[in-house]
């Protein structure tokens, strides 16, 4: 799909790949140093039966910005890029850092979901294990750049057999200190959001890959647990945080299954 540029109130110019056809959208949001390409397989599997739209966060791909921001600021993205393109309600999946993202915006404005899927995500940050290893070398990444060794590390938390590492390494190496440091500065300043999973009036349905050792699978449990609709809970053997990268059949099979669920509660979202 092209990608097009779309303006949103923040002054950020978000690029946007969209399948164009009709009923509700599906709007995919990536993952933390990932990309919308990273939905290939999701948009491929539904697109000849809806709408898709993979887009940039700032930090990422190519996305224009400036200055820093936060999770609730690419919320607001979120919502922006909803009005840009006429949507007035869709289906958002959200991985991981686009999990996050997806919860904000659906406290923000809740009548614009039919639902969210939380995919390889959880409403906080990850515990504080004591190792530091991750931020300094992704501090060393924003100050000094890319090399060989970063990269494979990234790939460690991320990746899993059956990703393409050399697609992912070259996308990390071609990404600007100015992407890292503020991609980076971004999670490292997210605030929990335990407390208000029962505000999350939307309905929820739960991704999650039991061999994630970004974010573990335990983590990310407790937002069926705590959210006032949760629509199920998929756990996938095997799955490393990209779970959607890896094992497309399960995770589209999951988020069908969701999706025939709210279309039998929402007729119209058939177009």
């Amino acid at each position: 799909m092209a990608i097009t540029l779309v303006d949103v109130p923040s002054g950020a110019k978000i690029a946007v790949a969209d399948s164009g056809g009709t009923g509700v959208p599906l709007v995919f949001s990536h993952g933390y140093m990932m990309n919308h390409t990273m939905f290939d397989r999701q948009v491929e599997y539904f697109k000849s039966r809806r709408r898709c739209i993979a887009w940039d966060a700032r930090g990422h791909g190519q996305t224009e910005w400036e200055g820093d921001f936060n999770y609730w600021d690419s919320a607001r993205d979120l919502i922006g890029l909803l009005d840009a393109l006429d949507i007035d309600k869709c289906v958002h999946v959200g991985m991981s850092q686009g999990g996050i993202v997806g919860m904000r915006a659906a406290l923000l404005a809740p009548e614009r979901f039919y639902g969210i899927v939380q995919l390889s995500t959880q409403a906080g940050p990850v515990p504080d294990s004591g190792d530091d290893t991750f931020a300094r070398t992704m501090a060393d990444w924003a100050a000094n750049g890319a090399d060989q060794a970063k990269v494979e590390f990234l790939a460690s938390f991320i990746l899993g057999p059956g990703a393409d590492h050399e697609y992912w390494h070259k996308a990390w190496f071609g990404m600007s200190k100015a992407q890292v440091r503020d991609a980076t500065g971004c999670l490292m300043s997210i605030d929990a959001l335990f407390d208000r999973l029962h505000e999350v009036k939307v309905p929820v349905a739960t991704i999650h890959g039991l061999a994630d050792i970004a974010t573990s699978h335990e983590l990310g449990l407790m937002t069926p647990l705590g959210v006032p609709d949760p629509r199920g809970v998929t756990l996938i053997s095997g799955g490393p945080h990209a779970v959607n990268i890896t094992h497309p059949r399960r995770v589209n099979m999951a988020i069908e299954d969701f999706l025939d669920e709210l279309t039998e509660e929402h007729p119209g979202m058939e177009g």
